[in-house]
């Protein structure tokens, strides 16, 4: 049988700032999705939220972008919208970019990341979700599930991922692809990956047979606006076991906290923190930046799930380190590297500043 996964996410309100979903809001978008799935429309559903970001995850028929599948969830966000103008809360509806609907979801603002594939007799999928940063935060990751065996025993000892991985990689400023065949061209695919606010992986295949691993969210808000919206906060799916990646390798990379951009206005670096699904609460420095793994079987299409991934004391130790990285990395205020390069910067009164001072600036003889 063939599923499409879709899992669709916005932030359409914060409560309070930037922190959380109000449970108003939750309550819409699962009225929304319910009523979908007794119309036939969707096969089943899931709404959770990272921080302030409100997550659609669906199962259907229909392919990936599809228009209705789209529309629904445009709609479901318009409706929450609506809500969370009642309630006043902070950014209402900051994410929808446009106040109609197109035809499709994508370059509306909302993030997208979908897939299509064949039912395994077991088909354990994990959906990560994150608040407070950019769709570069998956690079890392990615490369270390898929094409590093020291994270990933099952590239050395697995038949069926022994020939390893293509990386379809996205350069977000020139709107171009490119894909990499691992572990041949690893060192060529790393000196782009390792930029990771303009080169970012979409999606992994295996190579054998091109079967589709793992898809993400490359939607960045800031170039379809125009100006600062928000963070991008991007989702993840990867698919495990029998020819993948196995779950614990899959976790793996997330044990060791890495800097991502983001955090506070969407304008610093900090550490990617994996957390238990209550926890997923950012509010130091609106932050860190924060990760949440949701475990799903897929049985004919339904959802069988969640697990709450990181809610095990092995990632104790992963939050601890976040939490000195973040008091480390702190300490710097608006010093770079803290602070993002004045290019990648969502805030900045660079702008206004060098206006104001254009005529103190000296040529050098």
């Amino acid at each position: 049988m063939k599923v499409t996964l879709s899992v669709i996410k916005a932030d359409i309100g914060g409560y309070v700032g930037h922190s959380s979903v109000h449970p108003r809001l939750l309550e819409v978008a699962e009225d929304s999705l319910r009523k979908a799935r007794d119309k036939g429309i969707i096969l089943d559903y899931h709404v959770t939220r990272v921080g302030d970001d409100l997550q659609l995850i669906m199962t259907h028929t229909k392919g990936v972008e599809n228009g209705e599948i789209h529309r629904l969830a445009w709609d479901t966000f318009v409706e929450a919208t609506e809500e969370a103008k009642r309630l006043k809360l902070y950014g209402a509806g900051q994410d929808l970019l446009s106040d109609a609907f197109s035809g499709n979801i994508k370059g509306l603002g909302p993030g997208t990341a979908e897939m299509e594939f064949e039912e395994r007799p077991s088909e354990p999928v994990i959906i990560f979700m994150a608040d407070k940063t950019s769709p570069g935060a998956w690079n890392l990751p990615l490369y270390k599930i898929f094409a590093d065996p020291f994270n990933t025993p099952g590239l050395v000892i697995d038949p069926k991922m022994h020939d390893g991985f293509i990386f379809e990689v996205l350069d977000v400023y020139e709107h171009k692809r490119i894909k990499f065949s691992m572990p041949e061209e690893l060192y060529d695919i790393l000196i782009l990956i390792g930029a990771t606010e303009h080169y970012i992986i979409k999606a992994v295949y295996r190579k054998t047979d091109k079967e589709i691993a793992a898809v993400s969210s490359t939607q960045r808000l800031s170039m379809m606006a125009g100006r600062y919206v928000g963070k991008d906060d991007p989702v993840l799916i990867v698919r495990a076991q029998s020819g993948f990646p196995a779950v614990g390798e899959i976790l793996e990379p997330f044990a060791y906290p890495h800097l991502v951009a983001g955090w506070m206005r969407g304008s610093h670096f900090g550490p990617l923190m994996p957390v238990a699904f209550h926890e997923a609460n950012p509010s130091r420095f609106d932050g860190p930046p924060r990760v949440i793994a949701a475990g799903f079987q897929i049985a004919n299409g339904k959802l069988i799930g969640p697990r709450d991934l990181f809610d095990d004391p092995a990632f104790d130790e992963a939050k601890r380190n976040a939490n000195k990285i973040a008091d480390y990395i702190r300490s710097m205020g608006p010093f770079e590297p803290h602070r993002l390069g004045l290019k990648e910067m969502e805030y900045t009164t660079l702008p206004d500043v060098l206006k104001k001072l254009k005529d103190r600036f000296e040529e050098l003889h």
